[in-house]
């Protein structure tokens, strides 16, 4: 039967590499928004502050060369502030530096009643003053030209303009932030990686493989132990397999003797002519004793499969073993052939020889009056069809039939002696030999189909 691998593990979205990595880059991004904030606050007061600091020096030094004398020409620059004025009351500029020589004063803001320093921020246009500046002023009242405010402004850097510095906050950010979620990725994908090597052995693990063990990973962490109990475990389930393999196993070789035994009793006491009204019962027994006899083989033959026995192989040429067992029938029912040549498969002669005569033997139960037998190659497959016009089998059986002792209500109308293993066999019979084996609707017939697939040779 094959395994469908597909969905064995997930990669997409809702894996534990994905949602570790999503669940990281949450939350540094909440951290990283936070910082952001701060970071852009802080730095942009850090900056004001020093600029501030250091505009206010100038204007201070400049409050105090005015208190010694006027100034005969502009006032030079302090401490590289080229941007000077001294306002009078009137708010005429009453002494500027070369910057601003000849323009309006700076700001029209005073300091409140009682207060004799102002800090403002003024943005406009012009040659002189383009941009924002940060202007700090001093009031004096006993500078040479009376009651003066000195006005001292410096440009703000680019950082203090606009939101250039949360730009690059945010760019910085954002690179924090892939190098968060690739590291948490790569990181995660590390450390999962021995789930996933165990996980591939689990995966290859069948109830006829189970001698492999998990590759047990040389971390000593969670993992290694994870590993090295379900180890444990199978070793416990391999030999709870064997035991009751070869209890089947055996139990079918003790009942095989007092069986056959029975029945050449039944047949001897048949053939006496005394037997008289007591054959009929003594036919039906003989017939129960077939049944069983044939029950007991088919475990035996399961008993075999499932615990490995390895049989000789040979290269056997499919279409010349179906001839043969069709050949080899006695039916009522019409059997049709179709038989490519050169399809040959490696494998146990006996074992899928008893395949097809299981196949042979439920398509004539179920079917009217036809049976089409076909062998053929598709790309590396060897295909073998069994076809009947029979009722045929609904979707929700197609699965169920392959189970031991599963018979459908159809199989027991038309063979009540039977004992459900028939497909079972074949099925394991296709798996032991790296195929499968399915049921689906016959197109030539209208009843079943049976297709066996086989690597080709």
């Amino acid at each position: 039967m094959p395994r469908d691998v597909s969905g064995g593990h997930d990669r997409g979205s809702r894996s534990i590499r994905s949602r570790v990595t999503a669940a990281a880059v949450v939350v540094i991004g909440a951290v990283l928004v936070l910082a952001i904030t701060a970071a852009s606050l802080l730095t942009r007061d850090a900056i004001q502050r020093d600029l501030s600091d250091h505009t206010a020096a100038a204007a201070r030094h400049v409050v105090e060369l005015s208190m010694q004398r006027r100034f005969d020409g502009p006032i030079p620059a302090q401490g590289g502030v080229t941007r000077l004025q001294i306002v009078d009351e009137d708010g005429r500029v009453v002494a500027a530096s070369a910057t601003v020589q000849g323009y309006a004063p700076l700001t029209r803001v005073r300091p409140e009643h009682g207060d004799f320093r102002i800090d403002t921020t003024v943005c406009r246009t012009g040659a002189a003053v383009a941009g924002c500046l940060t202007v700090v002023g001093f009031r004096e009242q006993n500078s040479s030209y009376g009651d003066v405010m000195v006005y001292a402004a410096a440009r703000q850097p680019a950082l203090l303009s606009g939101l250039m510095l949360e730009l690059i906050l945010v760019v910085l950010g954002l690179v924090i932030l892939a190098v968060v979620g690739w590291v948490t990725w790569w990181g995660v994908g590390r450390t999962l990686r021995p789930v996933e090597t165990i996980r591939a052995d689990l995966e290859r693990l069948t109830a006829s493989e189970l001698g492999h063990r998990l590759s047990v990973p040389d971390t000593g962490d969670e993992i290694a132990g994870l590993a090295r109990t379900a180890n444990a475990t199978l070793d416990r389930l391999e030999t709870a397999m064997k035991r009751q393999a070869r209890f089947v196993s055996d139990a079918s070789h003790e009942l095989r003797n007092p069986i056959a035994g029975l029945r050449v009793r039944l047949e001897l006491q048949l053939s006496e002519p005394e037997c008289g009204e007591a054959a009929e019962t003594l036919r039906g027994a003989l017939v129960d004793v077939e049944r069983l006899e044939g029950i007991v083989n088919d475990l035996l033959e399961l008993a075999r499969l499932d615990a490995d026995v390895s049989c000789a192989r040979e290269s056997i040429d499919l279409a010349e073993l179906a001839a043969g067992e069709v050949r080899g029938r006695v039916t009522a029912k019409e059997v049709t052939t179709a038989l490519a040549p050169d399809v040959v498969v490696a494998g146990n002669r006996l074992r899928l020889a008893r395949l097809l005569v299981n196949l042979l033997a439920n398509a004539e139960r179920h079917a009217q009056n036809r049976i089409l037998v076909t062998v053929g190659a598709e790309g590396d497959d060897a295909v073998v069809r069994v076809h009947d016009d029979g009722h045929g089998i609904a979707p929700g059986d197609r699965e169920q039939i392959f189970e031991r002792f599963s018979r459908l209500a159809e199989s027991r109308r038309r063979d009540p002696g039977g004992s459900g293993l028939g497909l079972a066999i074949a099925r394991e019979v296709a798996v032991a030999h790296g195929g499968h084996i399915d049921a689906g609707e016959s197109p030539e017939l209208g009843g079943a189909v049976f297709t066996l697939r086989l690597p080709r040779a």
